[in-house]
């Protein structure tokens, strides 16, 4: 008997069991929420999900970095021509702002000018007399125009090697080229030669071919206001490109103005290259305004942040100076620059060796400490001069090596200087000074022309390309006096990354 309830109890126990057994079942054919294929499918879903986040973090992280790259890119080069690009570079908008705050942005090489604090404190001394050049005139007409005539007269007209040569010959009384030969282009309009007669005290500027517009002098002091012309010179194409995008007023003369700015158009350009053409103001300020007793040059892209009379005051008249212009931050050999120009496609390769292989064959040794110039490489952006007779004929015979070779006078500066020696004196002051001078803008587009990227002599043979100019650089292809296959360039180190 007992045996027996024993077994039923068992039994009983066995039965609820199996059909406590049977709910999960039956949920598993059901619902297929406690399969084991559910338990192994969750731990996967797990993974797949940390695993897109991931994937997604990381992502987002080198999309930022791409943007954050092509900002810092334009903020550098500041070159493009996008509006929206371009405006990065504006040092009052909101993103380089923002970039700067986070030290993201590359910071330019100043240091404090030691300017007085009050223009009208300056006092302006008298004129440098001339003594080792008193006398200088300018040839005015191509003599080889009115000995054939086929050929049409050039701005910087036909010289010869022979008078080259004596022209670094100084004397009391000299003639040299000079540039505005008659009929060579480069004239200016009749309001403007009656206006700047009255200039002795010029800021000076220039914009050609429509890289820049006219961009405002800031902290200039009444006096200097009254007493400085502030002169752009500019060439038809931008004359137009100013007159799109900048209000342009007309004074009861016919003269132009842009702010401060009188514009000085020069109808006719006398070179086809627009870098050669800049250099006429730029080199021959002495030449455009005549009257001019001091000046200041500042390349276009450029706003002048220190007030012109301090400049004087500071470059020239306290170290009874007549001329300065800033040191190059990276070079101090033309051979330096000329390999810094050629690696990163200024100007034609062949051309600029040959350039180079003229000088060193004429005896311009590289730059080093037993020289008496701080460097053969100024950064030409900025120059301030005093017009007297000797710096005029200094700023001829530069000119006139642009115009027989390259438009790169960062190479002939250093030369003419070597060929005058000890007759020619000039203030070359720290690189990080002249920083500190101005704000820096971006051209409104990048320089590019096809004979920067020639590789050989032979692509200019035919000229199919028009990469040969017609009307300067003509000495790189008159044959020279001398045996240039001997000369060897002295080799370059590379001394900086920019160089």
């Amino acid at each position: 008997m007992g045996s027996e309830i024993q077994r039923s109890v068992s039994s009983l126990v066995n039965r609820r069991a199996d059909r406590g057994n049977q709910t999960p079942r039956a949920k598993d054919v059901d619902g297929d929420a406690y399969s084991t294929s559910g338990r192994t499918s969750y731990p996967l879903r797990i993974i797949w999900k940390s695993g897109f986040v991931r994937l997604v973090l990381v992502v987002g992280i080198l999309w930022m970095l791409l943007i954050l790259t092509v900002l810092l890119f334009h903020v550098w080069s500041c070159q493009s021509s996008i509006a929206f690009l371009s405006a990065i570079c504006n040092k009052d908008g909101k993103v380089y702002g923002m970039l700067d705050t986070m030290g993201l942005v590359p910071k330019q090489h100043r240091c404090l000018v030691p300017v007085l604090n009050d223009p009208e404190s300056v006092i302006i001394p008298k004129r440098t007399p001339d003594k080792i050049v008193e006398n200088l005139s300018y040839y005015l007409e191509d003599d080889l125009v009115s000995t054939e005539s086929n050929t049409v007269p050039l701005f910087g007209g036909h010289q010869s090697w022979s008078q080259r040569e004596n022209s670094f010959r100084l004397n009391s009384t000299m003639k040299v080229h000079c540039g505005f030969i008659q009929g060579g282009g480069a004239a200016m309009q009749p309001v403007d030669v009656e206006y700047v007669k009255k200039c002795k005290f010029v800021v000076a500027s220039g914009i050609f071919d429509g890289y820049d517009t006219p961009h405002q002098p800031s902290n200039i002091s009444a006096r200097s206001q009254k007493l400085f012309c502030f002169l752009m010179v500019v060439d038809e194409k931008s004359f137009s490109f100013i007159k799109k995008n900048s209000t342009i007023r007309e004074d009861h003369l016919g003269g132009k103005w842009v702010g401060i700015w009188r514009l000085i158009l020069l109808r006719h350009p006398p070179y086809d290259e627009p870098r050669r053409n800049g250099k006429v103001p730029k080199i021959l300020t002495h030449r455009l305004f005549p009257h001019a007793q001091y000046s200041i040059w500042i390349d276009g892209k450029m706003e002048l942040i220190v007030d012109p009379l301090l400049i004087l005051e500071r470059y020239l008249w306290r170290g009874k100076h007549t001329f300065a212009i800033a040191r190059h931050k990276h070079h101090h050999s033309i051979y330096e620059e000329a390999d810094a120009i050629k690696r990163r496609k200024r100007y034609a390769r062949p051309l600029i060796d040959l350039h180079m292989k003229i000088y060193r064959y004429e005896g311009m040794e590289p730059w080093s400490p037993r020289k008496k110039t701080l460097s053969d490489v100024p950064e030409g952006a900025i120059i301030v001069r005093e017009h007297t007779a000797v710096n005029n004929l200094f700023s001829c015979l530069w000119f006139n090596e642009v115009n027989l070779f390259t438009p790169r006078d960062q190479l002939s500066f250093g030369y003419v200087v070597y060929r005058l020696g000890d007759s020619f004196k000039f203030f070359m002051f720290p690189n990080c000074e002249y920083n500190s001078l101005f704000v820096l803008h971006s051209h409104t587009r990048e320089h590019s022309s096809v004979v920067e990227w020639v590789k050989s002599l032979d692509e200019f043979k035919s000229n199919k390309t028009g990469l040969k100019e017609s009307r300067g650089g003509l000495g790189l292809w008159t044959p020279y006096p001398g045996n240039l296959d001997e000369v060897h360039l002295p080799p370059v180190a590379r001394t900086s990354a920019a160089g």
